[in-house]
Parts: C-alpha cells; structure tokens; sequence
C-alpha cells in the first residue's frame, strides 16, 4: 500500500516544511545538467570525433568538421530537452501526479550520467544524452509547479521569495559546476577520459534525486486530474489563450537560436582566442559560467534602476521589454562578429573580450526569457497553465531546431562553411534583428487577454 500522503496544504503562515528539499534538489540538479553541458562541445569535438573515421575513408575528423558536428549534437540534445515536457507535463496531470513523475525520470536521469561517464564511444554518448534529455526535459515542467503546490492562502505571499530562492539555487549551481567540471575534465581526460568528469555531475543527479525523495513525507502531493486533463487543456479559453501566444513563442524561438550557442559556437570560438590571464588560463568552455553569474546581478539591477528609468521614457509592457530583448541580442551578436573578423584577419584578441557579447546576450535573456515566462502564466487560464509552460519551453526546441538545421546545410564535406567566419555569426545578428522587427508587428495585434488582476500586459 501507498503511504496516504498530504494532497492540500495546512493553512500556515510560515514556509511550507517541503521547500529545503524542492530548493536543495535543484541546486544539485542544475548543478549535473549544466556541468555536463558545460563540457560537451569540448568533449565531443576533441575526444569522440576527431578521433573517429570520416565516412570510412580512413581518414579522421579534421577541427572544422568535428566542430560542426559537436554542434548539431548539441542543438539536438537542447530540441529533445525542451519538447519532452510536452511528456513530463501530460504525465504528470493526467496519469501519476508531479511527485511520481519526477522521482522515476530523476532515476532515467541519473542513468544518462551514468551512461556518459562510462561508455565514451558515439552509441555510448547518444545514448546517455536522450537519457538525460528524457529525465530533464521530463521534469522541467513539473518542479516548479510542484513548489507552487506547496502554499496555501495563509502563505502564498512566501511564493515571490521562494521563486527567487528557486532561481538563485538554479544559477548557483550553474555557476559552480561550469567553473569547476572544465577544470575537471582538463586534469583528467588524459588519463580517465570523460569518466571524472561525467561522473561528478551524475553524483550530483542521483544526490538530487536523494534530496528529493527524503522529503516525500514533507510534500503536498497534488493528484492527477485522470479524466479531467484533456477537457481542461483543450477547452476553449485554453485554445484561445494557445493560438494568441503562438505567433509570440514563434519568434521567440529565433532568440533561443543565438542563445543557445553559448553552448557550441561561442565555445569554439573562444577555443581559437587567448586565455592566458597572468599564469592562470581560462578554458574556453568556462566562459559560460559568465551567464549565471551575470543574471543574479542583472535581476535586481533591471528590476529596481533599468527597467523604472525606462518607464520614465515610455511605459515599459512585457511586450515591449521582449521587443527590446531582440535587439540586445543582435547586438550581442554583431560583437561575436566583430570579435571573430580580427580571428580571421590573425589579430590574438583575448577570450576577455567574450565578456561584452555575453553582458548583452544576459541581458536580451532577462528582457525576453524571464519577461515571457512571467508573460505566458498571466496569459494562461488556471486549468492549463502546465500545457501553456510546455508550449513556451517548446519554443526553446524551436530555436534549436533552426541552429541545428542551420549548421547542417551550410557546412560542406570537409567541414569548411558558406558562411566562414565572421559571417557565421552576421547571419544570426541578422537573422534575430529581423525577428525583432517581426515582433513589433505580432505585438501591435496580440489578441490573447490576462486571467490575472493585471492591465495593459498586452500594449
């Protein structure tokens, strides 16, 4: 038998008892998922295939052609992660509820790591990455409305300051571990290959995994709704809420291609830069760690100086601040460019550089990502808030569709490109400016409307 777990929380004024596991959990969680991550292009392109046959010809990867492959790899790990909480989401409403859910695919999760940190042959790595792809992308969804099942009305005005805990937990995690796993698999590789530094994220996984399942008894444990998700999730309110929000995920997606390349492109580029500071190098898969970092700074720094200056000028509506995001990342964009035309013309110029690409690609992040997330819940009726989530996160998917499919029909046989160089990067800046301008128009004639107290989201 079961045990009879809680289903409705205790009307209490302080926090939920629940929320230390919630908390600890992700910390570790995001910890594994954006250490490896982290390393995956490095590791991809230098040690699984550059050291395989090309097409068995006898011949073996050259730099460009494992580079392009490590980085469709890479856009197609992030495509399976950000579509599978259509799977996490539909699960969990309507057949096993969020605890369940997110325990069992903790579990194929933590096989994912497992699997990467032991079998380094390209079956081994696809493997393990639809594995984690599963696991992660599978509980996406579900972890955070499982925190806001937590509260009742006596305490949901805790919520904000645990959302804000919940997403300082996220970015410290991703921080340390993109700091410390590239160091890791630099000392090790040698010797153990990926087997360290794999496994360390994989620790991390199954102690989030323990993390959560101690707090079982400390849970609210919402039901699944069984019979009543689909007509919840396709009544009309919810159809109409969908089909106004579309053309907005849409061109959104087209943010999501450039910014999901800090994960490939940006690091091979930083491969070809100086990293020497003093004695001290910097490895190139280590300047990702400048995003977290950059948006626990950025938050209270937009929310309580950008954003009210701007106001000032004109108000400032969550359209508008998405708008304004597309922009940003252009010109994050054109700095890569810029930064790679001095590359091609045999100019060292040093990895340091990559700070001021990255401070404007955080913050097209801040206006566009974490402005839409907030921007979908208001737009979203009560009974299909989680399906909502999942087609916002599968814009994400989206994004990476384009990269991907991008880089595979530019790059030729040998692994050079028809956009060489700096060109590579122009076509994104481009390609992005243009959505924004898109955007302006979808913005002008949204038809979706808010189910919150809330007015003039939608100018």
């Amino acid at each position: 038998m079961s045990p009879a777990y809680k289903s409705t929380p205790d009307e209490i004024k302080g926090m939920p008892s629940g929320i230390p596991y919630i908390v600890g959990n992700e910390a570790a969680e995001r910890f594994s998922f954006y250490g490896m991550k982290a390393i995956l292009m490095t590791f991809l392109s230098v040690h699984v295939f550059m050291t395989m046959d090309y097409e068995d010809t006898g011949e073996k990867f050259n730099k460009d052609q494992a580079e392009a492959l490590a980085t469709q790899w890479i856009h197609w790990f992030n495509v399976a992660v950000y579509i599978l909480p259509f799977i996490g989401a539909t699960l969990s409403d309507w057949l096993f509820g969020k605890y369940k859910t997110i325990l069992v695919l903790s579990f194929v999760y933590c096989l994912g790591h497992l699997t990467l940190a032991i079998d380094e042959s390209v079956w081994g790595m696809g493997f393990g990455l639809a594995l984690i792809a599963l696991g992660a992308g599978g509980i996406k969804p579900c972890v955070s409305a499982h925190v806001g099942d937590q509260f009742g009305k006596a305490n949901q005005d805790l919520l904000p300051r645990v959302f804000s805990w919940f997403y300082f937990s996220i970015n410290v995690g991703a921080f340390a571990s993109s700091l410390l796993i590239p160091l890791v698999l630099a000392a090790t590789v040698e010797e153990y290959g990926g087997a360290i530094a794999f496994g360390i994220p994989g620790i991390l996984m199954f102690i989030a995994t323990l993390m959560f399942w101690m707090g079982r008894n400390k849970f609210i444990h919402v039901p699944p709704r069984r019979e009543r998700f689909f007509h919840d999730n396709l009544n009309p309110e919810a159809l109409s809420a969908i089909s106004a929000l579309l053309p907005i995920y849409l061109l959104i997606s087209v943010f999501w291609s450039c910014f999901d390349q800090t994960a490939s492109r940006w690091v091979a580029q930083a491969g070809n830069m100086n990293g020497m500071l003093g004695e001290i190098k910097i490895l190139p898969s280590q300047m990702q760690s400048l995003n977290p970092i950059l948006v626990l700074i950025y938050i209270p720094l937009f929310t309580y100086l950008v954003y009210p200056l701007i106001d000032k000028v004109f108000r400032l509506t969550p359209l508008r601040k998405m708008g304004i995001g597309f922009f940003v990342t252009a010109a994050a964009f054109s700095c890569s460019a810029s930064i790679q035309t001095n590359l091609d013309a045999g100019i060292e110029t040093h990895i340091l550089w990559q700070i001021i690409p990255y401070m404007l690609l955080t913050a097209g992040e801040i206006l566009v990502s974490i402005t839409a997330l907030e921007f979908s819940y208001t737009q979203a009726p009560k009974s299909a808030k989680s399906i909502v989530m999942a087609f916002f996160l599968g814009s994400v998917a989206l994004g990476n569709v384009i990269t991907a499919i991008t880089n595979s029909v530019i790059t030729n046989d040998d692994g050079s490109s028809i956009l060489p160089g700096a060109q590579y990067y122009w076509f994104f800046a481009a390609l992005v400016f243009l959505a924004g301008i898109l955007f302006i128009g979808a913005a002008k004639i949204y038809w979706g409307r808010c189910f919150l107290d809330t007015t003039d989201l939608a100018d």
